[in-house]
């Protein structure tokens, strides 16, 4: 039976981001993921065939549990996780939730070396991705919004990558966000490849997140949480409190 430790729980904020650096906190991670994480979540760390994969995913959960119990009061291993319905087909794999944690909304995402951590208020979504090889970047290009491809055709090759990039977590943030994830075409709503974000969903906002170069990620969140949490600072375990813009 796991003791279930109540801890001082943390003033609620509106939006705040996290960035999880893998390489930094990734052993210290592993060795707390079998105490920390639940069968589910360890079933899918064993199954990652790379170290570094490893490293990113148990980095990036076992921040989760431990900034969502400062949220809640409870220890990171006493956090229990479920699913909203399926936006697309009401099936029990839909948006994950904390059970019982009421207002306390977030979004997880990785790739490469680096996780991202989104915990609101409201509903909110999240996405980091590392810029891909130009081949990559215009198979993408095809399923993004018309207007969007049509940005993308007139930069110079070179620029691409990192503009399909942003346009991708932008969108994936989103979708992520409302529920529906990619049941809903990415070729509906435009969020634009420019350095900011071209526009907003109706009752979203959709920001940039400040990240290594190589990535590109982004946050969006429902239009009732009007302030985000944007101090920058580093944290032990290879955390820090990323910036928005």
């Amino acid at each position: 039976m796991i003791r279930t430790t109540l801890l001082p729980a943390s003033p609620p904020v509106p939006l705040s981001v996290w960035l999880v650096d893998g390489r930094r906190a990734g052993g210290r991670a592993l060795r707390l993921a079998p105490g920390l994480l639940d069968g589910g979540q360890l079933e899918r760390l064993a199954a990652l065939r790379h170290a570094a994969d490893r490293w990113t995913y148990a980095a990036g959960h076992v921040a989760l549990r431990r900034l969502l119990g400062a949220r809640l009061g409870l220890a990171p291993q006493a956090v229990r996780f479920t699913r909203r319905p399926c936006a697309g087909c009401g099936g029990p794999h839909g948006r994950p939730e904390v059970a019982g944690g009421g207002d306390v909304r977030f979004s997880l995402s990785h790739s490469g070396d680096f996780a991202l951590i989104a915990i609101a208020t409201e509903p909110v979504g999240v996405d980091i991705e590392r810029v891909p090889a130009a081949e990559t970047a215009d198979s993408v290009s095809e399923v993004l919004h018309p207007y969007e491809a049509a940005e993308l055709a007139a930069l110079p090759a070179e620029l691409r990558p990192a503009a399909v990039t942003r346009a991708w977590t932008r969108k994936e943030a989103y979708l992520k966000g409302t529920g529906a994830g990619l049941s809903r075409s990415t070729t509906l709503d435009y969020l634009g490849t420019g350095p900011t974000p071209g526009a907003h969903p109706q009752d979203w906002t959709v920001r940039d997140v400040s990240v290594p170069d190589g990535y590109a990620a982004a946050v969006a969140v429902a239009v009732a949480v009007a302030a985000v949490e944007d101090r920058s600072r580093t944290a032990r375990g290879g955390m820090h409190l990323a910036s928005a813009r």
